[in-house]
């Protein structure tokens, strides 16, 4: 008996559906691609992010480090001593690095040097954990950009190698409040993935944008960080020096970076940094698992409550000398 040979017409069918599927299965793939990137985030939500950079260094976290420079005042010994608690008892993954300093001014905001206790309790900080910057300014409350200028513009001389390396001393600078807990694992998660160079990552203002890019957008002050080569470019720009500085550092910095064409690479990390819930802002919510940062923790019982959520102690080895 022989066998029936295929019509060409049924051929010709079969080729053409082929023909679909394989454009089908492209289209869905470049989709699938197109939306990994652009939601590559370790959190239930996808924020506002975007790339203009067609050469973004992908690195292991094994190979990112941060420099993460806390703005205080002189006289606050018990939020220093909580804030290395909560940072140097944070393990993050192998090989990533982050450096976490205490950044104030000399002058206090009469124009007074500090007080002879400051100088003796600061000395001791200095001497016992070397985790202290004090820069050539004067504290204020109002213009707070001249702190944060003073602060960016003296890193490269503190922190560029003298060996004459092309390396950066660190991927990411942040300058951040002394009412903000980062938690540092989720931050080397957000961070891994991004560009690392003209890259400004933090909490876009105003509470309701979501798009960092648009016109006068700016990262909130309470902790934003800036890729290395814009630390740089502060230290040698002219825009920042005839711009007028004055009024909330947060929004001047925005205005350098827009006005010098900077910050190309934009990541706005909201909802996973946010403000402590009952804030008498927008931009506070409750307290959830997949946090970066919680910001205005201003009271004791915020901090306590903030601590027992992300269980901080969970960690703590049993010991005979001690039962809690």
């Amino acid at each position: 008996m022989m066998s029936q040979r295929p019509s060409g017409q049924f051929i010709v069918y079969g080729c053409f559906f082929i023909f679909l599927l394989c454009i089908f299965t492209s289209i869905n793939e470049f989709r699938f691609e197109s939306l990994s990137k652009f939601c590559r985030i370790p959190f239930p939500l996808c924020y506002t992010t975007r790339s203009n950079s067609s050469n973004i260094e992908n690195s292991s976290s094994n190979d990112i480090r941060i420099f993460m420079g806390v703005i205080t005042l002189p006289d606050k010994y018990g939020r220093r001593q909580l804030l290395r608690l909560l940072y140097g008892t944070q393990s993050p993954v192998l090989g990533a690095k982050i450096d976490v300093k205490f950044v104030f001014c000399n002058l206090r905001e009469d124009n007074t040097s500090l007080t002879e206790d400051q100088k003796l309790l600061v000395a001791l900080e200095i001497m016992r954990y070397d985790d202290i910057i004090i820069l050539n300014c004067t504290e204020s409350r109002w213009e707070t950009d001249h702190k944060s200028y003073a602060y960016f513009t003296a890193l490269p001389d503190m922190l560029n190698s003298s060996d004459g390396s092309d390396d950066p001393p660190y991927h990411y600078v942040a300058k951040a409040d002394d009412d903000i807990y980062f938690r540092l694992q989720p931050l080397v998660d957000s961070l891994v993935n991004q560009p690392r160079e003209d890259f400004y990552y933090g909490f876009v203002i105003p509470c309701e944008r979501m798009d960092p890019y648009k016109r006068h957008s700016f990262m909130s002050g309470m902790g934003y960080f800036i890729s290395w080569d814009i630390v740089e470019w502060i230290k040698s720009s002219d825009i920042p020096k005839k711009l007028p500085m004055h009024g909330a550092e947060d929004k001047v910095m925005g205005r350098w970076l827009e006005d010098g064409r900077r910050g190309k690479n934009r990541y706005n990390a909201k909802w996973a940094i946010y403000n402590y819930p009952g804030s008498p802002t927008k931009c506070a919510h409750e307290l959830v698992p997949d946090t970066i940062a919680v910001h205005n923790l201003k009271a004791e019982k915020q901090w306590i409550h903030t601590m027992t959520y992300f269980n901080v102690t969970q960690n703590l080895k049993p010991s005979k000398f001690y039962s809690i």
